[in-house]
């Protein structure tokens, strides 16, 4: 039985019942749920630099927006406040689309 020892979407566990495969779980405490939330993103994160389309890209793009919000709610706030302080950062600072890269700057 392969082990895999990660947090998975709520309606999993539901999924591998209806194949008639066995299987534990276990509910994490708070602390424990942000790590691997931490951990997950990672690994979503990992998933949609190796993706090679489209298609996977904006996949992996919503698995990353998931655990955005569920890391909003673990900071007692909502993905919606996040959206603002990110309006408000994109208004002081800009955002990326002018693609601008940094070579140097000079110190003085």
């Amino acid at each position: 039985m392969p082990v895999y020892n990660k947090l998975v979407r709520d309606r999993i566990p539901e999924i591998i019942e209806n194949t008639g495969k066995q299987f534990s779980t276990r509910v994490l405490n708070q602390e424990e749920y942000i790590k691997e939330l931490k951990s997950k993103s990672r690994e979503e994160l990992d998933e949609y630099i190796n993706a090679e389309n489209d298609k996977d890209s904006i996949e992996e793009l919503a698995d990353l927006l998931e655990i955005i919000h569920s890391l909003a709610e673990c900071h007692s706030s909502s993905f919606e406040t996040v959206e603002e302080v990110r309006q408000k950062k994109a208004e002081k600072r800009g955002g990326f689309k002018e693609k601008i890269f940094l070579i140097e700057v000079e110190d003085e």
